[in-house]
């Protein structure tokens, strides 16, 4: 877990990343002193890769009013600082580029991440038309998206493509694509959401059509030397749905099209719970499913989902379930993480600390181990 990876031109000093985590907190897709803030704390941690939140291409593509953007230049000198402080600490900066689809124009998840309305209208919050591959709502109570002509599809291309170009010119040497969660990428791909009978919908081959492209132009607009990946549902979770075995498929297409690591995850098709058979959340939910894709799509895999622990981390690498592993929420709980892990298994040197840290805590770990020999708690005082 802590060797460093290799990916086209850049070196990711251990195997350690911060998952992409959406953070609701921008006003005009404008990366802020907050973004600047909490994504630094995870390159101080010893993060090797640290992602930002999924960033929109377009303003119709924002999952929420207070998405973060990379739909215009503006937006570069913002995202520019916070990819200069995570490099300073000696992380690689990444994003990950997105478009909701059909999934846009709702609120955020402490107001239940339902579909905004006339009272978020009335204080300038949208709503806005969402978009599809076919006219098919996300689940009850979710408008109904206007279905993507061609040529709206070949503008749409056209966007992801500027917008990676922006993230390099930002700084960011790690481009992921959101492909998963019924965002628009999946919504093509998945039979239940595309519904189409042209060039891109039917059968998986035409369904497989505008992610493949999407990848085509990223991949040139961001060069040679640019780690690319791609975040996936690896399954529906919904009978007619995809399944692992469409998976793999897909993932040999996406790394033929340049896609250096295929980042699994699952669900998020429909909001209707009611044919909901999603993979239960247990500890490392996803390691199955990188683990099949990395064995038989032959490219290098992340895996989500509640890593925890350092030897768990550990072991998924080293058994080879991934090459990754991916924290979100274990990161904004502990974001010295990475650090703690290599204490737990078995380094106490505090060497990977930044030097004015580490330098302060190492004697300090010594003083504790030597009140711990002497049978001292910080209670002990209290108790005689």
């Amino acid at each position: 877990m802590f060797r460093p990876l290799t990916i086209r031109d850049v070196t990711l000093p251990n195997r350690v990343g911060v998952s992409p985590m959406c953070m609701y907190a921008t006003t005009g897709g404008f990366a802020s002193d907050f973004h600047l803030a909490h994504l630094a704390r995870f390159a101080l941690g010893g993060a090797g890769l640290v992602l930002a939140e999924a960033t929109a291409i377009e303003p119709q593509g924002r999952i929420s009013p207070w998405d973060t953007g990379l739909w215009s230049d503006e937006h570069i000198a913002g995202w520019r600082r916070v990819t200069a402080v995570i490099a300073e600490q000696g992380s690689v900066p990444g994003i990950q580029l997105g478009h909701a689809g059909r999934r846009a124009s709702v609120r955020e998840p402490w107001r239940a991440g339902a579909p905004l309305d006339h009272e978020d209208a009335a204080e300038g919050f949208g709503p806005w038309p969402v978009v599809g591959p076919s006219a098919i709502a996300t689940g009850p109570g979710f408008p109904v998206p206007e279905a993507m002509d061609p040529a709206a599809v070949t503008r749409s291309v056209e966007r992801w493509a500027q917008a990676a170009r922006r993230a390099v010119e930002a700084g960011f040497q790690y481009i992921e694509l959101h492909g998963a969660h019924g965002y628009l990428l999946h919504s093509f791909l998945s039979p239940l959401s595309n519904h189409r009978d042209d060039a891109y919908g039917g059968d998986a081959e035409r369904r497989m059509r505008y992610p493949l492209e999407v990848v085509a132009a990223v991949r040139a607009a961001i060069g040679a030397g640019i780690p690319l990946a791609y975040r996936l549902s690896a399954v529906d979770g919904i009978e007619g749905g995809i399944t692992l075995d469409d998976t793999v498929v897909f993932a040999r297409r996406l790394a033929a099209e340049g896609v250096d690591v295929v980042d699994t995850s699952s669900g998020g098709i429909s909001t209707d719970r009611s044919r909901d058979t999603r993979v239960r959340r247990g500890f490392a939910f996803h390691a199955d499913f990188s683990r099949r894709v990395r064995d038989e799509a032959r490219v290098l895999t992340a895996t989500v989902g509640l890593v925890v622990d350092a030897h768990q981390a550990a072991r998924l690498v080293e058994d080879g379930d991934a090459d990754l592993v991916l924290l979100g929420r274990e990161m904004l709980d502990d974001p010295n993480w990475t650090h703690r892990a290599r204490i737990a298994l078995g380094d106490e040197s505090y060497a990977s600390w930044p030097v004015r840290y580490g330098s302060a805590l190492g004697p300090r770990a010594g003083t504790l181990r030597r009140l711990a020999e002497a049978g001292e708690t910080p209670l002990s005082r209290f108790t005689g």
